[in-house]
């Protein structure tokens, strides 16, 4: 494992995290589920939930069979994604402290997104 720590928070400060070695798979998901959640676009990347230490409460959301959502309950920040059994969590970009050391990766779910934006950074597209 690298030596590369990263740490978040929601928006109140309630929820703080610290994740010990890299991040992977720098996603932004388009998905209808994502957009109204987070209020557009989704992006996120994967840390071995072991890596993860969490400091406040986080209420979960089962969204649909395949994941649950992360949010402080408090202030409402949408922070963590996680498919049960996988071993790993999806950790917000937007609520990483900066420098993130982070770059997006790819798009997914292009074909469910909102009709009032485009994609234009040359990223890879999934629909």
């Amino acid at each position: 494992m690298s030596d590369e720590v990263r740490t978040g928070r929601c928006l109140c400060g309630d929820v703080s995290y610290r994740v010990s070695g890299p991040l992977s798979g720098a996603t932004a998901c388009h998905c209808s589920q994502c957009r109204r959640q987070s209020g557009h676009v989704w992006a996120a990347a994967d840390a071995p939930l072991d890596r993860v230490i969490i400091k406040g409460p986080v209420a979960w959301y089962a969204a649909s069979p395949a994941a649950e959502r992360g949010f402080c309950p408090r202030c409402g920040s949408f922070l963590f994604w996680k498919a049960p059994g996988t071993g790993l969590i999806e950790i917000s970009l937007g609520s990483l402290d900066m420098p993130t050391g982070v770059r997006l990766e790819r798009h997914i779910f292009c074909a469910d997104k909102g009709d009032y934006y485009d994609i234009a950074d040359g990223l890879p597209q999934s629909p």
